[in-house]
């Protein structure tokens, strides 16, 4: 699937992309609310500014992914990889990260504690 095709099905209804490979996507700024990327490959994808609330991103791999300033507000990212990704100012408000995975790469935003959000040092 490539982005363009990800965009159709979501404005059609759609919401279940379970396991996509959307490696290295461009979903800037992406209306993606609710959506279910349970265990989709979005590594290296950049979804600065994407709206993402409500959204399943559990078992996803977002190695890499440029998650600047995206609102992941209600979220799901239980064991997601987080490695290298970048979630400076991207909103967690609500958000579950329990058992996700990050790296000494990882950047969140200042006052940011993943320890207190059960998530996992590798």
């Amino acid at each position: 699937m490539d982005t363009e095709e990800l965009l159709l099905r979501y404005a059609a209804g759609e919401r279940d992309f379970t396991g996509a490979k959307l490696s290295r996507a461009s979903l800037i700024g992406a209306t993606l609310v609710g959506a279910n990327f349970w265990g989709a490959d979005l590594s290296g994808a950049n979804l600065a500014r994407a709206k993402l609330w409500g959204a399943n991103l559990s078992g996803a791999n977002l190695a890499k992914a440029n998650l600047t300033r995206a609102n992941l507000s209600g979220a799901k990212l239980n064991e997601a990889n987080l490695r290298q990704a970048k979630l400076n100012f991207t909103k967690l408000f609500g958000a579950s990260l329990s058992g996700a995975y990050y790296d000494e790469t990882t950047r969140f935003s200042k006052g940011f504690d993943p320890q207190s959000q059960n998530m996992r040092k590798m």
